[in-house]
């Protein structure tokens, strides 16, 4: 597992940069926990497109696509002014808790393909 802390800001854009690439071809699902609302699962298992972190605009954004050749952005979820990433890396792929500073979790989780593709 590894924790990146808000310190630690400039290597959250490689980390998101090394998670789209190495991830392609496999499926996302997001769930927002809001300590006020409670837990809001966005998608399900859609083809993964791309995470990414803008420091200028200190946000992070996940994208799923609508199919598996990732023509069709179905889902931008944004996560503002991120606090922590960890990332922990699981026999199915890898998960990713985005905390933000709000206190609201974004989890991220990247299966491999229920059809048995995997990343390319």
């Amino acid at each position: 597992m590894a924790v990146i802390s808000p310190e630690q800001r400039t290597e959250w854009t490689k980390l998101s940069d090394r998670l789209t690439a190495e991830y392609q071809g496999y499926d996302v699902t997001v769930e927002v926990l809001d300590p006020e609302v409670g837990d809001n699962p966005m998608v399900d298992r859609m083809p993964f497109d791309n995470i990414t972190y803008d420091h200028k605009d200190d946000v992070a954004v996940v994208a799923a696509a609508r199919d598996p050749e990732r023509e069709d952005v179905a889902l931008r979820h944004m996560v503002n002014h991120p606090q922590e990433f960890v990332v922990d890396l699981i026999p199915e792929g890898a998960a990713v808790k985005i905390t933000d500073n709000t206190g609201t979790t974004t989890l991220v989780s990247l299966l491999r393909r229920t059809d048995g593709g995997q990343g390319s």
